[in-house]
């Protein structure tokens, strides 16, 4: 019996050994001690620095930082949440580190998936090779988005437990939904997970549909409901990370504005133009079977290229990294979602051979995603998901919805080689189907060899302008591009489509064919993802540590021990990705999600005031004639820039008019709604007024707060999550302190008792301290992270007794 059970799972063994080697050698430089060094990677590692500090010190989290954006909550840069015990399972699988856990658990997760579905190890091998390799995996991984990857290596075995759920064992899949949709969620990446969501509720509605004509509805209600808690129960394991992320929402650019604007491009969540930013083009959905057919990437061309050689004969080489292959709508990419040449040819023939509701379920989310990626390109049903599809809004970046593809083409494709090697000989169906889909497949390629004007001018938007020396070097490189990656992409097809005609005429055996498929999908995938991701992508990390060593210009500031914010002129402020935040309080930063007020701040009053310094620094002679400039700078005032970067090996400017920690403030200006309290901000003096919505006034008193000459307010104690101030005045006073406003969770104390305060200056926090010497104290206790622990924690513990009990009763019934 043992050995039995030793057979039986001996060639899982063998295909998890294989993904790890094949892991280990796509990312070799790890074994030799190098890291992959990915932009949004080092900015995790600068945002994060003042987190890390704090956690390494206290051994607790902060919840906050001051490191970016003059303030923001910590949930979405780094925070741990002790009451999900599934963060050590997590932290188990990935034990092989990044980014070689990324691609094994891909592979896994979609090799676990293909075994649900009942494929034997071999195919389903077959299945995790392509799913794992597809080039988006590579291209994120490039860009440093681990988390974005790690949720849909978890994605495929989620939905594997929902199918099996309704087509084998309710509580099975139950149970392994509840887990794979725990670790799904603990990923972090709602966007990855939303899209997930969308594929399934294709699948449910299939489902509900063949239920009702199979006389099966009973079943159906009964497994979803055991599905419902299996939700209920995963959600509840990350209920700490989503409720804080929830309510952080509500304040960033995804929720909704106080502002009013006639903007028909604004919804309830992210401006449609942000949203749709990046959008596929239509035509442009051949990358999937074509990398090069829109460019590839944007990145420069080769030194061989003509467009290189042609700008060096024309004394402009200095433009070489300026212009890019990709020529598509987008403005810019990583790369392309190429899923495979031979993974597109078993997608036409699964369409053909495939029955059942899995084709229905796996066609219909492809097409919609497909389409939904098309973005500005298709309004008429972005729009449709923007306004009516709850959640949609909230997301960036359309053209991540081919995750969705990535997911069902490969799924199809394997259960077309299912269909073919179970009847493979013995029907003309599957026959006619591999001859319709290689002409398909083919004849598309062909058609792009010989005609490759179907692929567009050559030219972006942007480049119509260029001198004809240039465009005709940039249409050629790039037709050459397409053409060298059609007639590849043919290649492929032809020696997959002759596989599989070579065992259906009994000239290859079956195992040698998949082995054969499987080898051919890998060298297809793993030849392009290297145009992506390579070795040179990889340093010591104690080269990565000197890349962000301090400049002059930060070293001259981190003499000064007072805490302070720096405005970074040296580099794009609000889009920075420099080391600014990781040694100082910055203005700016980078950060996909910041507070929706300070993005308005941004837009409204911030820039202008920015664009006033650059253009006064373009003619000044010296550092100190730009000092003037900053008695026009209210808002960079108030909030505390004391210091300037304007070339980082250089001594930074002083803004002496930066105005501290706190201050007292003589005069209210009431505004009556959020457009007004911004407005005012062009046109008042921080020092002596402040801007308050009509909202807060039950808590001002008064609109008069005379000066007093003895008062003082000066802060004693900093943490990124509390603010020590020692008070002293002879009467009543306004206070403005140079923090972030954020009511879900900042609490304030004077002398130890809770008082309120309010907003002022559309983004900074104030509050009236009576007569007297007395102690103020800020501190960050949002309600829904220490709420939310407990329930995570009570969730964890339901979820491990369910799953013990399952097995242990399992264990007995085997016994008897």
């Amino acid at each position: 019996m043992e050995i039995k059970n030793l057979n039986k799972g001996l060639p899982h063994l063998i295909a998890l050994v294989i993904f790890l080697v094949l892991s280990y050698i796509y990312f070799y430089p790890v074994v030799e001690g190098k890291v992959l060094k990915a932009n949004d990677s080092m900015v995790s590692k600068i945002n994060s620095k003042e987190i890390q500090d704090y956690r390494e010190k206290f051994g607790k989290e902060p919840l906050w930082t001051n490191s970016i954006f003059s303030g923001m909550p910590a949930f979405l840069i780094s925070t741990k949440y002790p009451g999900n015990l599934l963060k050590h399972v997590d932290t188990l699988l990935r034990i092989f580190k990044m980014p070689v856990a990324v691609l094994f658990l891909s592979m896994a997760g979609f090799y676990l998936l293909l075994i649900l579905f009942g494929l034997n190890p071999w195919l389903s091998l077959t299945g995790a090779l392509a799913y794992g390799f597809s080039s988006f995996f590579f291209q994120i991984l490039a860009a440093g988005h681990n988390t974005q990857a790690i949720a849909l290596a978890y994605m495929a075995p989620m939905i594997g437990g929902v199918w099996y759920a309704y087509r084998r064992d309710a509580m099975k899949g139950a149970l392994l939904t509840a887990f794979m949709l725990a670790l799904e969620l603990l990923a972090n990446h709602p966007q990855i997970t939303y899209y997930a969501f969308i594929c399934l509720l294709i699948f449910i509605i299939i489902e509900f549909i063949f239920s009702l004509k199979e006389k099966k509805i009973v079943k159906f209600f009964k497994t979803s409901a055991l599905l419902m808690t299996a939700v209920i129960i995963a959600a509840g394991i990350n209920f700490a990370s989503l409720y804080t992320v929830y309510e952080y929402g509500k304040y960033s650019i995804r929720g909704k504005s106080d502002l009013v604007s006639e903007n028909r491009n604004v919804s309830a969540g992210l401006n449609r133009d942000y949203i749709t930013n990046w959008s596929y083009g239509i035509d442009e959905t051949l990358n999937l079977l074509v990398p090069n057919f829109k460019g590839g990437s944007s990145k420069p061309f080769d030194r061989d290229s003509e467009t290189v050689k042609a700008l060096r004969q024309n004394n402009a080489a200095a433009y070489t990294n300026q212009v890019l292959k990709y020529w598509g709508t987008q403005p810019g990419t990583e790369g392309p979602h190429y899923v495979g040449a031979i993974v597109i040819f078993l997608f036409v023939l699964g369409l053909l051979v495939v029955k059942g509701p899995e084709k229905w379920w796996l066609v219909i989310a492809t097409l919609l995603s497909v389409m939904l990626a098309w973005g500005k390109n298709f309004m008429p049903l972005t729009n449709l998901f923007i306004d009516f599809f709850p959640g949609y809004n909230k997301f960036r970046a359309v053209t991540m919805t081919l995750v969705i593809s990535q997911f069902c083409i490969p799924l199809l494709g394997v259960l077309a080689l299912k269909e073919f090697f179970e009847d493979a000989g013995s029907s003309k169906r599957l026959l006619k189907g591999l001859k319709i889909a290689t002409g398909i497949t083919g004849g598309i390629l062909l058609l792009i060899i010989i005609f490759p004007g179907i692929a567009g001018s050559f030219l972006s938007q942007y480049e119509t302008g260029y001198p004809v020396w240039l465009k005709d070097a940039l249409v050629s490189d790039r037709k050459s591009l397409l053409m060298s990656d059609s007639l590849r992409s043919l290649i492929f097809v032809i020696l997959a489509s002759g596989t599989l005609f070579a065992m259906f005429y009994g000239k290859l055996r079956k195992e040698h064919a998949i082995l054969l498929t499987g080898l051919l999908i890998l060298i297809d995938l793993f030849s392009v993802d290297k145009r992506y991701l390579n070795a040179d992508r990889f340093e010591r990390p104690s080269s990565i540590q000197k890349s962000i060593a301090p400049t002059t210009a930060d070293e001259a500031i981190l003499k000064d021990p007072s805490y302070h914010r720096v405005l970074n002129l040296s580099v794009s402020t609000f889009n920075d990705n420099s080391p600014t935040s990781y040694y100082h309080k910055s203005i700016g930063g980078y950060h996909g999600a910041k507070l929706k007020r300070y993005q308005e701040l941004i837009d409204s009053v911030l820039m202008p005031e920015i664009m006033m310094i650059v253009t006064k620094s373009e003619t000044a002679s010296s550092a100190e004639d730009l000092i003037p400039v900053f008695d026009n700078t209210p808002v960079l005032n108030m909030l505390n820039a004391k210091y300037v970067i304007y070339n980082p090996e250089a001594s930074p400017i002083v803004n002496k008019n930066s105005l501290g920690n706190a201050w007292f403030v003589e005069k209210v200006v009431l505004a009556e709604n959020a457009n007004e309290e911004l407005a005012m901000l062009d046109s008042f003096n921080p020092l002596t007024e402040a801007v308050i919505d009509k909202r807060f006034s039950d808590l001002i008193k008064r609109n008069e707060y005379p000066s007093q000459p003895d008062g003082k307010i000066e802060l004693t104690s900093y943490q990124p999550n509390e603010l020590i101030y020692r008070f002293s005045s002879q009467d009543e006073e306004l206070v403005v302190f140079s923090e972030i406003y954020y009511p879900a969770g900042w609490k304030s104390f004077v002398d130890g008792k809770e008082v309120p305060h309010f907003r002022v200056n559309y983004v900074l926090r104030g509050m009236v301290v009576p007569t007297g010497d007395h102690e103020i104290r800020f501190s960050f206790e949002p309600a829904s992270y220490i709420t939310g622990n407990r329930i995570s924690l009570a969730s964890s513990l339901v979820f491990i007794i369910l799953a013990a009990g399952f097995i242990i009763s399992a264990f007995v019934k085997r016994s008897t």
